[in-house]
This record gives structure tokens, sequence and C-alpha cells, in this order.
């Protein structure tokens, strides 16, 4: 859910300070430490540096316009994603085990493997009207 317009956005005070502090340095390269990732990004913030932490470390995150009205947390990850690689989960999925091949993705395929079958041309079924003749002989 949104936050009611008439509350404004939410900010903890402390930042603006901060802001106006490092402004009327002149350093607006230095980064600014914050412990706060629930606060909303203002229009003040923009060409400013700060550093998100995300429990671990700082994060530097340079405020632009773009990140004006979101949340400082947004930029600032907590989370590693790991995932399993693709190749691997497929091959489980329609095979159930690993794939054996021993050429790699881009090769040709070697002369001892068949080629795959197409669709349309199975040529290991025969037609029923061959089998009953068959029988007959």
């Amino acid at each position: 859910m949104s936050r009611s317009v008439w509350k404004g956005p939410f900010y903890e005070e402390y930042l603006l300070k901060k802001a106006e502090d490092v402004r009327n340095s002149g350093k607006i390269n230095a980064v600014i430490k914050i412990w706060t990732r629930r606060s909303t990004i203002l229009p003040e913030f923009v060409g400013l540096t700060f550093g998100v932490y995300n429990g671990k470390k700082f994060i530097p995150v340079s405020v632009n316009e773009s990140m004006v009205g979101h949340k400082f947390g947004e930029f600032s990850p907590t989370r590693i994603f790991n995932s399993h690689s693709a190749e691997r989960k497929t091959d489980a999925k329609f095979t159930g085990t690993p794939s054996t091949a021993t050429t790699s993705p881009g090769s040709p395929p070697s002369s001892s493997a068949s080629p795959p079958p197409t669709a349309g041309t199975d040529k290991t079924k025969a037609s029923p009207t061959s089998t009953k003749e068959k029988e007959k002989k």
C-alpha cells in the first residue's frame, strides 16, 4: 500500500541535515553513510552519494532524478540470488539424469552417434498393410 498524500513522504530528519552539510562543505563526492533503508529519496538528495547499509556492508548509491520517490532500501539488496545452472536443470527434467554427451554444443555430432529422427518420417514403424502381407507369406 502506498502512503497517503496528505501525510507526505517518510524520511529521517537527520538525512536532510547531512545532505545540507555535504552540499555546504563542497564535498559533493563524499559518501554519506546511512542505516535507514526505509527513508524516501527526496529531490534534495539528487547528485549526492549515499552508502546504504545492507546488513553486511555499505552499498554506494548515487542518487539521480529517476530515484526520487523510491526508498533507499530498493537500491541496496540484502540477499544474494544463487541459482542452479540451467543446463543441469533442463537435462534432469527431460532425461532424469545429467547429460553424458562428450561433444561440445557447437561441434558437429560424431559418426558413431545416430542422427535424431525427423518429424513425420519415422521408418522404424511399418505400415499396417505391410505387416499383414508379411504374416500371409
